[in-house]
């Protein structure tokens, strides 16, 4: 790094507004504000413009960062976000609520001496200069192909390759099981963190490049594989990991026990946070205990605290230091009056009536290393203690959706339900049919889903052009 540059650089990052704590633990409209145009400016002014820009080498879908901040820099905000979408259908979603401080962030090279450059902040400000402006930030497509491709799931990595496909001159349907299009963008993510408005708009742009998108769509279950390679050219599954774990503790059948993803769906995708308008009960309690320490968790607790409990917190069996939350997040949570029991496992529910009542829980001692490379909890004897309770929210993770891999026998799975796919190219065990995202990998990031649409979009358009049959249901020899 240049010397007399680096004592130009500003050191801090310009602080990005938000809501008041006091204020917002009760509301569900957006915490973080983003920049103003001027904020913006003068936050592009701190990249270094590396050579080796590393920070696209953090970025699963390799975003041309250095470029889009240089436009931003110079006031270009409607190329900035053009550049941005030559690769990336969400910026407005990735620039919410990926986690650039493992990321991007964490790679810039100004953060080796500096705070990085708020990468994540600038990607969101263009995104929404657009909007606000009425510009159209994508580019062009090319001429159409002729050929039809299937995606099932209209999640992360569902929308970013059917963008993808659509941009190479494809002809694209997405069939999604739910009522509305985007996945766990709309199901799992509060409207605090990331407004529904913001995603639609960027799925608008699919329709606007004549993407068809098919709701109440259940594939595996009214509409059959078979049925699906009969009709299209190749297909792209991202059905998820939205198949809720329990812990198989005493009194998780109890009444007033939810899965994160039960809680979280009620709250967003059916508006449970705007009863009576919307006709969606959910009980919330007085005193709620969450499960869990990573992003899903937080959602959950500070979505507790906005539907009106008096406390709500956080039950994780490690310490702060290994939280899997984005650092934000934690930050967030603990601002708006989260309670934190760490090293904390819970090892009964306690019921009244039928009820919750109560949740006895064991302090937890951290010790060696186990298969993940983190601390290694272990149950202190003699250390349970119950902590008064009426709302209890399991948020362990998930497992593979089942509905379409259960009823399409060919299709080779895992020993934990996953597909079976090529990392490189998302090839599965049936010619023609790709797969990615959490169906593949597991629960992962937002990001990361995307970065596999994008690789399967690239191999199921050479797939394409080297094919010139439709593919079978039959599994290649």
């Amino acid at each position: 790094m240049d010397k007399h540059r680096s004592e130009r650089i500003m050191p801090e990052r310009t602080p990005i507004p938000e809501q008041d704590p006091l204020v917002r633990r009760r509301n569900f409209e957006e915490v973080s504000l983003g920049y103003n145009p001027e904020q913006a400016v003068r936050e592009a002014q701190r990249c270094l413009q590396c050579k080796k820009p590393l920070c696209i080498d953090g970025c699963p879908v390799h975003v041309p960062i250095p470029k889009f901040i240089a436009l931003i820099k110079e006031g270009n905000f409607q190329q900035a976000l053009s550049e941005i979408k030559r690769v990336n259908l969400l910026p407005g979603v990735c620039g919410r609520v990926c986690p650039q401080e493992r990321q991007c962030e964490g790679r810039c090279t100004l953060g080796k001496r500096h705070q990085p450059v708020a990468i994540g902040a600038l990607e969101r400000f263009a995104a929404d200069w657009d909007m606000k402006h009425g510009v159209n930030g994508s580019v062009k497509q090319l001429s159409a192909t002729g050929k039809r491709v299937a995606i099932i799931g209209s999640g992360p990595s569902g929308l970013t390759c059917a963008y993808d496909l659509a941009m190479l001159g494809h002809s694209v349907v997405i069939f999604e099981a739910l009522h509305e299009p985007g996945g766990v963008l709309v199901y799992g993510i509060p409207e605090f963190r990331l407004p529904k408005s913001i995603v639609q708009q960027e799925i608008d742009t699919l329709r606007e490049m004549g993407v068809e998108i098919i709701t109440n769509a259940v594939v595996g279950k009214l509409i059959t594989m078979e049925e699906i390679l009969r009709e299209f050219d190749a297909c792209f599954i991202g059905t998820g990991a939205g198949f809720p774990r329990f812990m198989g503790i005493e009194g998780e059948e109890l009444c007033g026990v939810y899965s994160a993803n039960e809680f979280l769906t009620r709250a967003n995708l059916m508006r449970a946070y705007n009863f009576p308008e919307y006709d969606t009960p959910i009980k919330v309690g007085d005193r709620v205990a969450v499960v869990g320490g990573g992003n899903v968790a937080m959602d959950a607790v500070r979505t507790a605290l906005r539907l009106g409990a008096e406390e709500a917190m956080i039950i994780y069996r490690r310490s702060m230091s290994e939280l899997p939350a984005r650092v934000e997040e934690v930050r967030h949570a603990r601002e708006e009056g989260v309670r934190f029991e760490l090293c904390t496992n819970p090892v009964r529910i306690i019921g009244e009536d039928g009820w919750v009542a109560g949740i006895e829980c064991v302090r937890m001692n951290l010790c060696g290393i186990d298969e993940t490379g983190r601390k290694r909890p272990e149950p202190i004897p003699g250390s349970e203690f119950v902590i008064e309770v009426d709302i209890v929210i399991m948020a362990i993770g998930t497992g593979a959706n089942p509905v379409l891999t259960e009823n399409t026998e060919e299709l080779r799975l895992n020993s934990r339900g996953y597909i079976i796919a090529d990392e490189e190219t998302g090839r599965t065990s049936i010619e023609g049919v790709f797969a990615g995202g959490d169906i593949v990998t597991g629960s992962a990031t937002v990001i990361s889903a995307m970065g596999t649409g994008r690789k399967a979009a690239k191999a199921i358009h050479e797939y394409l052009q080297s094919k010139k049959r439709r593919p079978s249901i039959s599994a290649p020899a």
